[in-house]
């Protein structure tokens, strides 16, 4: 069985994620969403939360696990019996990232590939990090997101809850003031 560990943060999940998923199942026996612990980043939701809300966004996909992980990827996913890292790829931006981290993780187990799929056109434009500016601002995510995922982000937003890492935290522009 070939299986592929697709890690991330996944602070939230977006369309653009759940299309490389679903296009990775298409070449992979399965795929494990595996959602990071150990981040440098500040997450909106838990990783408690983010395994859930994934794992209903990807219920109706067979191939696709969702687990929590933490410590360096490559050693999990020799634990996990995966055969290759997936990757994402929207723009030459992320080229030189991935490079560099695909490089590392052969030299730390070379037997382990990193398989690199470009985001489908409609998705280009589109992050976690965007996602979570335009929602904490009262903008229309709809589609962007799966829907119990756009739920979870109007809810956490309409209850004030947010941290460091939510962007876009002072209120709405209302124009310029002439003074």
């Amino acid at each position: 069985m070939k299986i592929a560990l697709y890690p991330g943060t996944f602070d939230p999940l977006t369309n653009g994620h759940v299309s490389l998923i679903r296009r990775g199942c298409e070449v992979f026996d399965q795929i494990i969403v595996a959602v990071a612990d150990n981040t440098p980043k500040h997450p909106l939701f838990s990783q408690k939360e983010r395994v859930a809300l994934a794992s209903e966004a990807l219920r109706a996909e067979p191939k696709a696990v969702v687990e929590p992980f933490a410590g360096l990827t490559v050693e999990y996913a020799v634990r996990r019996g995966a055969c290759a890292l997936l990757r994402g790829l929207r723009a030459v931006s992320d080229f030189e990232y991935e490079f560099q981290l695909a490089l590392m993780n052969r030299r730390l187990q070379r037997h382990i590939q990193t398989v690199f799929l470009m985001t489908d056109y409609q998705w280009l434009f589109i992050s976690s990090t965007m996602v979570k500016a335009a929602a904490s601002q009262g903008a229309d995510i709809k589609g962007l997101v799966p829907e119990n995922i756009r739920h979870a982000l109007e809810e956490k937003y309409h209850k004030g809850e947010v941290r460091q890492g939510t962007p876009c935290l002072a209120p709405p522009f209302n124009g310029f003031r002439v003074t």
